[in-house]
């Protein structure tokens, strides 16, 4: 599924970073509502780990069979990491939980990283990621935006979110470049959020009020209660 076939109801990009033999109810309620979801962001061990785990196996095939796709999440380090060594990870994800795409975190935004970065992209898809998404977390140089099918420009806080300015060069590029990631969010303002990130000229977007270390443990309430996603 490429980023033009995704219905307009299909917005949210989950990263769904909980453990499905402790919490399978979670990955079971994200597929009860695949018709909300673009992408899952599928995360064994901050990366595909040392060896497949044979539960988030189970997992990533109930997500497939309710047509959702994967992203295999890979962290860069902000560039720090070698090329070899995302490469391993992108491998390993294909050979272990084949993978739509993939989901770079810690991406730099400084455009002396866009080498690098270009060289994962088609590193990626030659591996058969059909879909490149980078997570700097920020507005980068624009330069990262020819690399990806998506960038993540913002992943924070809801009281920063609300504050956000967005970068003139983003209006060169349709919103379904573009993705944000909003935790600290209370519970009745979820929705609220993904309006405001169609606002911000973002397609994708994902709201929780989870906090914390590891906020995406926490599911949307949408997500959990089966109520309308806007």
């Amino acid at each position: 599924m490429t980023t033009g076939q995704i219905s307009g109801r299909r917005r949210l990009l989950v990263p769904l970073y909980v453990y499905p033999g402790t919490e399978p109810g979670a990955w079971r309620g994200v597929a009860a509502r695949a018709d909300t979801v673009a992408w899952v962001v599928f995360n064994p061990a901050s990366g595909p780990g040392g060896a497949p785990e044979p539960e988030f196996a189970e997992a990533a095939g109930t997500l497939r069979a309710a047509g959702i796709p994967l992203l295999g999440y890979v962290d860069t380090d902000y560039g720090r990491r070698s090329h070899r060594e995302v490469v391993t990870d992108l491998e390993r994800y294909q050979d272990w939980y084949p993978v739509d795409g993939v989901f770079l975190d810690q991406v730099g935004s400084a455009p002396e990283l866009l080498p690098h970065y270009r060289r994962l992209a088609v590193a990626a898809r030659s591996l058969d990621a059909r879909q490149v998404v980078l997570n700097p977390g920020v507005h980068p140089d624009p330069g990262y935006a020819a690399i990806a099918d998506v960038v993540i420009t913002f992943e924070g806080a809801w009281e920063v979110y609300q504050r956000l300015q967005v970068p003139a060069w983003t209006t060169a590029y349709p919103a379904r470049r573009f993705g944000h990631l909003v935790h600290t969010v209370p519970a009745d303002d979820c929705d609220l959020v993904l309006r405001t990130a169609r606002q911000y000229g973002a397609e994708y977007c994902y709201a929780t009020p989870g906090t914390g270390d590891n906020p995406w443990s926490v599911l949307m309430p949408q997500l959990r209660q089966g109520s309308e996603v806007c």
